[in-house]
């Protein structure tokens, strides 16, 4: 395995989950995503980019499961950077075909990108807002979502929902007060940074 490429992830890491528990504490967290967040996901992608470039995907075999737990999440929020996502996906797939990877990383940014790009989702696994306030997402093929989940390690779509619920309402995320608000800037932001 090579360490320093390992240690290099996990800097990546510690400052995305450093970022976002400061902007926790200061209730910028939801409602929309912050500048700050946004320079740190985008500063990562650039950084795991490289990475892909010389080595592939940082799989099992180059940095073990923490490291390879590191990429994934610095792929998971590489939101602001559409291109590097889709590619990060792409690399992602192949190392989990060769089992470099668990497969229900490749699911997770698989649901993230359609999420990005409007589109219903494979897993499952992309909450938000509903016209009810509450957290659920569009789901291509609904009835066989459980099948596919189970295919790559997920726990049935009915069953995981309410602990992401509760996940979001422990840290006081709510629905937003105006929700054609919401969207319309989700809307401007995947416009402006070229998902749509």
């Amino acid at each position: 395995m090579d360490a320093e490429l390992i240690r290099d992830l996990l800097t990546l890491r510690d400052r995305d989950q450093e970022t976002r528990t400061r902007l926790l504490a200061g209730g910028r967290l939801y409602g929309g995503y912050d500048d700050d967040m946004q320079a740190v996901h985008r500063d990562n992608a650039r950084r795991l980019d490289a990475i892909v470039q010389q080595h592939g995907w940082p799989g099992l075999s180059l940095v073990g499961l923490e490291g390879c737990r590191a990429a994934w999440l610095i792929a998971q929020h590489s939101n602001c950077t559409p291109d590097l996502q889709r590619n990060f996906l792409a690399a992602m797939t192949q190392a989990a075909e060769a089992g470099e990877v668990p497969a229900r990383q490749a699911a997770f940014l698989t649901d993230r990108i359609r999420f990005n790009e409007g589109k219903p989702q494979v897993y499952g696994t992309v909450l938000d807002w509903g016209e009810d306030g509450e957290l659920r997402c569009d789901l291509d093929d609904p009835a066989a979502v459980d099948a596919r989940r189970a295919a790559v390690g997920l726990p049935p779509y009915q069953d995981d929902l309410p602990k992401h619920r509760q996940d979001v309402n422990a840290e006081g995320g709510s629905a937003p007060a105006d929700l054609a608000d919401y969207r319309r800037q989700q809307e401007d932001w995947a416009k402006a940074v070229g998902w749509r």
